[in-house]
């Protein structure tokens, strides 16, 4: 239960109390960070798909669906995105990079690739629920559940922090490998299996995880470079992997669509 509380506590605005802030702790609740994920991906498929039957039409539908992952983490990841980017696009060495990202305003980087991201999230719930209430629905869950097992992945055994202070310390190399890429074999079979309620048969099953798979491998690579610029994972990078992952994993789910 302390593994939950603080992955909905820490990772979500949802009314959870966080009891201890140990490393073990941390790393409970970085193995349930993808139960978070649903959660949020959940409550973002009940209103777009609420707005789509009601016949609010699927633009509608889509920014909801967008909007509820921000209110829901009171943007929290895509202030951590948009400070990635700011640190990344600088070009400064590490330390001036982390001093730039650790800043309260956003910069234009920032604000470029917040745009970009938002726009791209939007745009392929609309085409989703174009499809269909249950095609939204299904990939605004997906997207929730692959953006939070990014941060589970990230927070593995040999990935160092950048800081010795702040929520990337606290949770960095935190969560033994097999460990982490258990869950990610675990989240990947539960979004393919949700292929098949969609009534595609074969098709969608494949399509949600390569959907899972491909956010995943985004996540890597952005995990990767940052790693390499910054010595390490913050906060802000963790909140920029979940957002990369969520953002990659609905492009595939459009592709020929």
């Amino acid at each position: 239960m302390d593994g939950i509380r603080f992955a909905f506590g820490t990772l979500t605005v949802l009314p959870v109390r966080v009891r201890r802030w140990d490393r073990e702790a941390a790393r409970a609740g970085m193995l349930w960070a993808p139960l978070a994920g649903l959660v949020v991906g959940l409550g973002a498929a009940a209103l777009g798909g609420l707005l789509s039957v009601l016949g609010a039409g699927a633009p509608l539908a889509a920014v909801a669906s967008a909007a509820v992952p921000a209110v829901l983490t009171r943007g929290l990841h895509l202030d951590g995105l948009a400070d990635t980017a700011d640190g990344l696009g600088s070009g400064r060495p590490a330390t001036e990079a982390l001093a730039i990202m650790k800043r309260s305003d956003i910069g234009p980087f920032g604000v470029v690739t917040l745009l970009l991201v938002l726009l791209a999230q939007v745009a392929v719930l609309d085409r989703l629920y174009g499809l269909g209430w249950a095609e939204g629905a299904v990939g605004a869950a997906v997207a929730g559940v692959t953006g939070r097992l990014a941060m589970t992945l990230a927070a593995r055994r040999g990935v160092p922090a950048a800081r010795p202070e702040g929520l990337g310390a606290a949770v960095a190399g935190t969560v033994p490998p097999g460990a982490a890429y258990g869950v990610g074999a675990l989240c990947l079979l539960a979004c393919a299996a949700a292929g098949l309620g969609l009534g595609e048969g074969a098709g969608a099953v494949v399509r949600l995880a390569a959907a899972v798979l491909a956010g995943a491998a985004g996540a890597a690579l952005l995990l990767r470079h940052c790693v390499r610029r910054f010595g390490g994972v913050t906060g802000d990078v963790f909140g920029g992997l979940e957002e990369t992952a969520a953002t990659a994993a609905l492009v595939v789910l459009a592709l020929g669509r």
